[in-house]
């Protein structure tokens, strides 16, 4: 695997070289479309769309970037979290929805299907991030295992010199500090994500399973990613899950987590990148639900990852948004498009991934 930095954060290109192009057009695309590596299929109209706040920072790149190649396109997406723009997508107030979550299969999956006349609604992978542990202490170079950050969270751990965060950090000087646990009081992907992480890796001291919502009892609630790491920033003693870009932004301190290896990893793009390669595809046909390995032995592979989906019609899309969709997400599956994240902290998809998702998005009606 070849990793290319690339600004903020490295590029975790997954495959040996990524060649530089947008997406082709056929007949029954928009027309409009630009020439050589700044290609784009461009669309007159208007899209709304909604959902995850891991992927606001994509999305605020991505749509400037496109509606500066197509001026008669607008693209409104509105970071309201993953749980609210799965709703919205059912409701039909969003046109597409971010999501770091599939959608339920026993109840919003045939609601959102309801929505998609002669289709289905489908995920579409766009967004890969690693999800920072953050904390606000005067200690460099944290080190936390599974079992230690589910008790953390769990409440059953309330001061920062208590003896399992010793454990983990011998040599450390650690303060009797009390312990600010964040997490997201809205509902989010991200926190599904995390709790998914705690429940494969320390189920003897987590007992909430996964949720969008939070279970465990205590700590603090903050809304939406940016609201996290805020609270974390202003917080002596705190500690929070974030997805990595708005640590970055906020230059918060990232603890290195332990994996299914024995060792602590320290969030890199080498160590992310180690887990994104061993994710796999799991659903059928266009509709791309991945899953990840949060217990992976690899060495050196820093374990909590996500990734966020674009939920759409595969077909029934409205005749006077189908073609904005097709070319904004077209372009956000593209080469471009996908080597723009990593300026963000973000991850571009595999190729093997991407071309999946780009041929995808030609295929929606």
């Amino acid at each position: 695997m070849k990793l290319q930095r690339h600004g903020l954060v490295a590029c975790l290109a997954l495959t040996a070289t990524l060649a530089l192009g947008a997406c082709g057009s056929d007949n029954n695309e928009p027309s409009g479309s630009a020439s050589g590596s700044a290609a784009a299929d461009c669309a007159t109209g208007t899209v709304n769309a909604q959902g995850s706040s891991a992927q606001k920072n994509a999305m605020d790149e991505w749509t400037k970037a496109y509606q500066q190649k197509c001026a008669d396109a607008k693209v409104n997406y509105e970071s309201t979290a993953s749980g609210a723009g799965i709703q919205a997508f059912i409701a039909g107030t969003a046109d597409f929805a971010g999501s770091d979550s599939p959608l339920k299969a026993a109840d919003e999956q045939p609601k959102a299907d309801a929505k998609c006349t002669g289709g289905k609604a489908i995920h579409l992978p766009m967004v890969i991030g690693p999800i920072a542990v953050s904390y606000n202490l005067g200690v460099d170079n944290l080190q936390l295992k599974p079992a230690t950050l589910a008790q953390i969270f769990a409440g059953k751990i309330t001061k920062w010199d208590d003896a399992a965060i010793k454990a983990d950090n011998p040599g450390a000087t650690l303060p009797s500090t009390a312990i600010q646990a964040v997490h997201r009081s809205d509902s989010s992907g991200t926190t599904d994500n995390f709790t998914k992480f705690l429940s494969k890796t320390a189920e003897a001291d987590w007992t909430f399973g996964n949720a969008k919502e939070w279970k465990a009892p205590g700590g603090v609630g903050a809304a939406k990613s940016d609201g996290v790491a805020s609270k974390i920033k202003s917080t002596e003693g705190a500690i929070g899950y974030v997805e990595l870009s708005f640590a970055e932004n906020s230059q918060l301190k990232k603890a290195k987590i332990g994996n299914g290896a024995g060792e602590f990893a320290e969030l890199t793009p080498e160590s992310a990148g180690k887990t994104i390669a061993g994710a796999q595809v799991t659903g059928q046909g266009d509709d791309l639900q991945m899953s990840i390995d949060y217990a992976t032995k690899e060495a050196g592979a820093y374990p909590i990852v996500l990734v966020t989906y674009e939920i759409v019609c595969s077909k029934g899309l409205a005749a006077d948004k189908l073609n904005v969709v097709k070319g904004f997400l077209g372009y956000t599956a593209s080469s471009e498009g996908q080597q723009a994240l990593g300026e963000l902290g973000y991850a571009p998809l595999p190729e093997s991934v991407r071309t999946k998702v780009e041929a995808a998005v030609k295929n929606l009606a």
